[in-house]
């Protein structure tokens, strides 16, 4: 009887055995993102206010290149892409701790970046740019004019790695648009964004129209950041792709006037 016990019990210490390995090798589906984003219905986007990539229009909709960029893939996953703004400075931060799915806002291929995420290809062209008032843009013709400036840049940035090489006096702020409410508020002499944001945000016909960006400090290229050793990287790559191959890509592009910056997708 004491046998039978004890087989019985071995039997049952097998089975959860056997049970365990059958759920440690289905584990692979577990860790993939792109599943678990299509098991949760959502992409989550982490954002900044960062025309003419990702803005509200007059409805408080995200639109943008990237913005609808993202939608495009979300809609190809089967679900919803939802935009959430972060501090630039937290992005990796919030990333890891799945508060968001994707960095996707123009974000720039910097080591540090690449070291702490899964990146896409690079899909954009831009370059950083000192923005300055019109009135005064003639006075600062190179970075060692400008030493004299108070720059605004935001954190965490390309911006502000640009103000930190060039050895400028700075304040770093949460956004980069509002870098520029700084120097037309007079608190800040210059800025440094980037130039496609420049294109879109100053200038005639904008809500900025006495500043004009001068100086280019950097060139760069834009990639969207996954979790590090994430799938949905290569997802991603695969979308970019196809949209570029069918002219989806440019098409978006050319809405949002950045059709020159296109980088191709091989």
């Amino acid at each position: 009887m004491k046998k039978q016990i004890l087989a019985g019990f071995m039997a049952v210490l097998l089975g959860a055995s056997l049970a365990g390995c059958g759920a440690k090798s289905g584990s692979a589906s577990a860790d993939s993102d792109v599943d678990y984003i299509k098991g949760k219905k959502t992409l989550i986007v982490g954002i900044t206010d960062f025309a003419p990539m990702d803005y509200k229009d007059d409805d408080g909709n995200w639109i943008g290149f990237d913005a609808d960029m993202a939608k495009k893939v979300a809609e190809d996953l089967g679900v919803e892409a939802q935009f959430v703004e972060i501090d630039w400075d937290n992005k990796i931060l919030e990333l890891n701790n799945k508060s968001i799915d994707v960095v996707w806002n123009g974000m720039t291929l910097i080591d540090e970046v690449k070291n702490s995420m899964e990146c896409t290809n690079a899909y954009c062209n831009n370059a950083q740019v000192v923005v300055l008032p019109k009135d005064k843009a003639d006075q600062y013709k190179d970075a060692e004019s400008m030493k004299s400036l108070h720059f605004a840049v935001e954190a965490g940035s390309a911006g502000e790695d640009a103000a930190k090489a060039n050895g400028f006096d700075y304040t770093a702020l949460t956004a980069q648009a509002d870098t520029l409410m700084e120097i037309s508020a007079g608190t800040s002499d210059a800025s440094i964004i980037d130039l496609l944001m420049a294109g879109a945000m100053i200038g005639d016909g904008t809500d900025y129209p006495d500043l004009t960006h001068t100086l280019e400090l950097t060139t760069e290229e834009y990639g969207v950041g996954c979790r590090k050793g994430s799938d949905l990287a290569a997802y991603i790559n695969d979308e970019f792709k196809k949209y570029y191959a069918d002219g989806t890509m440019q098409k978006i592009a050319e809405k949002y006037g950045v059709q020159d910056a296109l980088v191709e997708q091989k």
